[in-house]
């Protein structure tokens, strides 16, 4: 996608666009990802910068439940060519689940997000969330407001639980002396 032909919505759209440094060219990185109808995302580019945020897949009225996973695996797509390139995808590895439904949409995404990583051969790793808590708070099972308490501290300003798990994610997965680089 050429950078000149992106449109910019009304100043009174409803829709959340990333962070405008995202737009300018860069180089690849990585991208970490609280999987789920609100996903957390964490990008940690090439040359150092970040920038993070959520994104919502809720379906719509008239959509049909498939219709998420097909926006995901365009969003992964649209993130990809706007920052760069990716070149290593880390997302939180949920094995216990609230229902039956929030099973189902977590496989969904789950099996968009690798089928989407084996097409494009970017190296994907999931990190089990007691890990992530634990490198963020000192704690394995850490609630939300521990969570986005922590990331706080360390300078970042998460609008939500599902932002502060990416950003602490990407700050494992990029830590030399904790999680992998």
């Amino acid at each position: 996608m050429d950078f000149a032909t992106l449109t910019m919505p009304a100043p009174d759209a409803s829709t959340v666009l990333p962070d405008p440094n995202l737009y300018r060219p860069r180089k690849p990185g990585i991208l970490a990802l609280d999987l789920g109808t609100t996903t957390g995302w964490a990008l940690r580019f090439g040359d150092g910068g970040t920038t993070s945020g959520t994104m919502t897949f809720k379906p719509g009225r008239f959509e049909g439940g498939g219709m998420r996973f097909l926006r995901f695996r365009g969003w992964l797509a649209e993130i990809a060519a706007l920052s760069g390139g990716v070149t290593r995808i880390v997302f939180e590895e949920v094995r216990a689940h609230a229902g039956t439904d929030a099973a189902h949409i977590y496989g969904g995404f789950l099996g968009m997000l690798t089928a989407w990583c084996e097409e494009h051969e970017v190296p994907y790793e999931g990190v089990s969330v007691g890990t992530i808590k634990r490198y963020a708070t000192g704690k394995g099972n850490a609630d939300k407001a521990k969570m986005v308490a922590a990331i706080q501290a360390r300078g970042f300003a998460p609008a939500d639980d599902n932002e502060a798990d990416a950003i602490a994610l990407l700050l494992w997965a990029t830590d030399p002396t904790g999680g992998r680089a």
